[in-house]
């Protein structure tokens, strides 16, 4: 093991995770940037605070009109942030090493989209009569069907990365239409929680609803994300590769596709449709650290909370009193971002 390494195994668990020590020191950078940005955004809005003064809040000290400002309002909003935009960016990541395509993402294969129509479709049913900590379960049983009607009809003697992509596309539009005609037909309430789905936004966002809901997710299934990053390491061998070495191919995608799945879905759950973070958090992680997922998963994690959180001021202060959906941002951030992938990928 040479200097520029770290190695951290567990026996018992048959577990092995090599991470560069220039990694450890981008995700110290990013955990900084990340802070700063947390201060600025909770300190931005329509009564502005000094950053000084958000961080005397935080601590319980200040004025008092800060402090509930703050923790009333503004701490849950970028709490559910960096939760949902961490939770999608690492969903992006798994989905583009287990299909080795560097244009996978959930909202662009329809993950997203099945999510956002199961947690609609919950609320069109059940939204006056069961409680809406349920929601996130109906999105990732969402998202799951939706998974695998893409993954059968992508199948033909195996799935190669531009049908699963196609299919998924088209697959995303048939479920907006779907989402619309809900939106349409259903009750007045329902109109405005459904919008806030189809552009992704984290408006309103409170401890109750969406925090609490979302952090039980996120506490379990991003560490183990992590642990299992030696096993998409493997997967970027190829299977017969990775067969010969005593991978368990076929059982490791299934688990990794579950664990992908389960975090966009209960992200969509919460934040609605926002879309390309999945796409740009990783890409933008493997430029910093490389492609090596121990390091991988966590940056490509700051990144998309970092994204989604500077996404979201800007839908908060450039156009005040108007709070434009965060999805808007990341939409058009996105959408150029893609099409450079697209061509830049277009003789594989």
């Amino acid at each position: 093991m040479n200097k520029q390494h770290l190695l951290l195994r567990n026996n018992k668990l048959g577990l092995s995770i090599l991470i560069e020590r220039k990694t450890l020191r981008v995700i110290s950078i990013l955990l900084l940037l990340l802070i700063v940005v947390c201060v600025f955004a909770i300190g931005a809005g329509s009564l502005p605070i000094h950053p000084w003064s958000v961080i005397q809040a935080l601590f319980g000290q200040g004025d008092e009109t800060h402090r509930v400002i703050i923790n009333t309002f503004r701490l849950p909003r970028v709490y559910t942030a960096i939760m949902v935009g961490g939770s999608l960016a690492v969903a992006g990541a798994i989905l583009q090493g287990m299909i080795r395509n560097p244009l996978a993402s959930p909202d662009l294969i329809g993950i997203t989209g099945g999510a956002s129509t199961g947690a609609v479709t919950f609320l069109f049913f059940f939204g006056g009569s069961v409680s809406i900590h349920y929601l996130p379960i109906a999105a990732v049983l969402g998202a799951f069907i939706v998974t695998l009607l893409i993954y059968l009809l992508a199948w033909k003697r195996g799935v190669t990365p531009l049908r699963l992509v196609l299919i998924g596309i088209g697959f995303s539009a048939a479920l907006s239409s779907l989402t619309y005609m809900m939106l349409i037909s259903g009750p007045p309430y329902l109109a405005t929680k459904a919008l806030a789905f189809m552009t992704g936004s984290i408006y309103g966002a409170s401890w109750k609803n969406d925090v609490f809901v979302l952090l039980p997710w996120v506490i379990v299934l991003l560490p183990l994300v992590w642990i299992l990053s030696s096993k998409l390491n493997i997967q970027q061998l190829g299977d017969e590769i990775a067969k010969g070495i005593g991978s368990r191919v076929q059982l490791d995608r299934l688990f990794l596709l579950i664990l992908a799945v389960a975090l966009a879905g209960v992200a969509v759950a919460i934040g609605g449709a926002i879309a390309f973070i999945g796409l740009m958090a990783p890409h933008l992680a493997r430029k910093l650290v490389g492609p090596s997922f121990g390091g991988l998963i966590p940056v490509a994690a700051l990144v998309g909370a970092i994204i989604l959180l500077l996404a979201d001021l800007a839908a908060r202060t450039l156009f005040v009193p108007l709070d434009i959906p965060a999805g808007v941002f990341t939409a058009g951030i996105g959408a150029p971002f893609f099409i450079y992938m697209l061509y830049h990928n277009r003789q594989r």
